[in-house]
């Protein structure tokens, strides 16, 4: 029918020039009916009917880009707490942070889950880590530079007591990435042996020292909010990861990788990038907007930022034994001092 009436609406050689191509789009090859073959077996094992998803297929919208990264979602996202503009920045940065963060965690559960690790697996998913870090690393300066002092400091005060302390996903990370016993804290550290059951070494992780009260020692609400929400999900993680964080991956690798130094490389870069520029990114900002001549100011979550943040106070080093005795002992003071005075000299 369809055919008839376009053969009234069209001069003939048209419609001739349109059928036969028709045609040949219609013509079953060789190869797709391999492809319709492999579907209706695959279709068939799971006891589903190849024509109703090819249905399916048939009626469905064609995806647009705004539609699958849900765009108009993401762009609603932004929830500013005052009217300040460079609030959105703020918001949109630590957005961005998180979105990271998802994607570095998705490479090390991915190699979790290889009980036969080999080298390229390893270097592959731990040098994607590597450049999520890297990425946010350098554009840092967005929170380092991108945003007037003054607002800051006024539409901060709306915040309280939230603080990017509470980033869940940056636990996880670090859970994903080594033994408990090197996320202790550096007092309590040596208290251990480091074959303790993670219930016995989680409540002195590090950061439980971090958003305490600077005069008392008290746990912030930013600490107990932190806790309520996500205690008993890091311990059973912290458990889940014993036999299969980064370390223990690495460990797995034959002993000929292990000492390749591509793959000793990657994971001292992955060492350096969450321990101490990362850190020290932060710190950069802190001194920043937070630093005065006579006095600190206190970040949004209480958290004693002066010693929480630099990595020479904590020295959290995920793989201590890539490292000499000489670079642990220094570990991250060099770098701290010389940005700091890179930092002062514009405060």
């Amino acid at each position: 029918m369809q055919r008839i009436f376009m053969a009234h609406l069209l001069p003939q050689n048209t419609f001739n020039y349109l059928s036969i191509n028709l045609q040949k789009k219609m013509e079953i090859t060789k190869e797709l009916e391999e492809r319709l073959s492999l579907l209706n077996a695959k279709y068939e094992a799971i006891g589903q009917d190849l024509i109703s998803y090819l249905d399916g297929l048939l009626y469905s919208e064609v995806t647009t880009y705004w539609d699958y990264i849900q765009l108009d979602t993401l762009l609603s996202l932004q929830k500013p707490k005052t009217s300040f503009p460079d609030e959105v920045v703020f918001i949109g940065y630590h957005q961005i942070t998180e979105l990271y963060f998802k994607l570095a965690i998705q490479e090390l559960v991915c190699l979790g889950q290889q009980k036969d690790p080999d080298q390229h697996s390893f270097l592959m998913r731990v040098n994607r880590v590597n450049r999520y870090f890297e990425a946010l690393i350098r554009s840092f300066s967005i929170m380092v530079e991108g945003m007037d002092q003054k607002e800051f400091l006024r539409f901060r005060m709306a915040l309280l007591p939230a603080s990017g302390f509470q980033s869940v996903q940056y636990r996880q990370i670090e859970l994903y990435s080594t033994d408990l016993i090197n996320l202790v804290t550096r007092d309590k550290r040596e208290s251990f042996s480091g074959t303790e059951p993670p219930s016995t070494l989680f409540p002195f992780i590090y950061w439980k020292y971090g958003a305490t009260e600077q005069q008392t020692g008290k746990k912030t609400l930013t600490l107990t909010q932190f806790e309520d929400r996500y205690n008993e999900e890091l311990l059973a993680l912290s458990e889940h990861c014993k036999s299969i964080n980064l370390w223990q991956i690495y460990k797995r690798l034959a002993p000929e990788e292990q000492k390749d130094i591509k793959v000793i490389d990657a994971l001292k870069t992955n060492d350096l990038n969450v321990n101490v520029y990362w850190p020290l990114a932060h710190y950069k900002s802190a001194v920043r907007y937070l630093s005065k001549s006579d006095e600190d100011i206190a970040a949004t979550g209480g958290t004693n930022w002066q010693k929480y943040l630099p990595p020479k106070f904590q020295q959290r080093i995920f793989y201590p034994e890539l490292w000499t005795k000489e670079e642990k002992e220094s570990w991250g003071k060099g770098w701290v001092e010389d940005q700091i005075r890179e930092i002062l000299k514009g405060v």
